[in-house]
């Protein structure tokens, strides 16, 4: 299961953070991917940390966006600086004990979604 923070709306150029918590998962420590979908667009990955903490962003973020993990290892955040209109979308953290990158079709369990408005 895994459980997102509230998104919200923030201004052009500020800053927010998500927090996706992961639980039932017999490993300590899993995959764990960021995801967004903007109305009428296909899902696209984020961000995303492995079980030993490597990293993958989009394009669209690197400088801007930064995924971490707690020293416990099942939950993750999302800081978001410098955000655009552009980021206006609905997020949805999905995990798995393996890593696979940012490819959504490999990540089986998925969180609630929370919107992300900039404006």
């Amino acid at each position: 299961q895994l459980v997102e923070s509230e998104g919200g709306l923030v201004q052009p150029g500020g800053s927010l953070r998500l927090s996706c918590v992961a639980s039932g998962f017999p490993q300590n420590r899993v995959a764990m991917v960021w995801f967004r979908q903007a109305p009428g667009k296909e899902r696209e990955g984020v961000a995303g940390i492995s079980p030993v903490d490597m990293v993958d962003y989009a394009d669209s973020v690197k400088g801007r966006f930064t995924i971490s993990r707690d020293n416990v290892g099942n939950s993750v955040y999302l800081q978001m600086n410098n955000v655009k209109p552009e980021d206006t979308a609905m997020y949805f953290c999905a995990a798995d004990p393996r890593w696979w990158q940012l490819k959504a079709n490999r990540y089986h369990v998925w969180g609630q979604g929370t919107q992300v408005t900039v404006s």
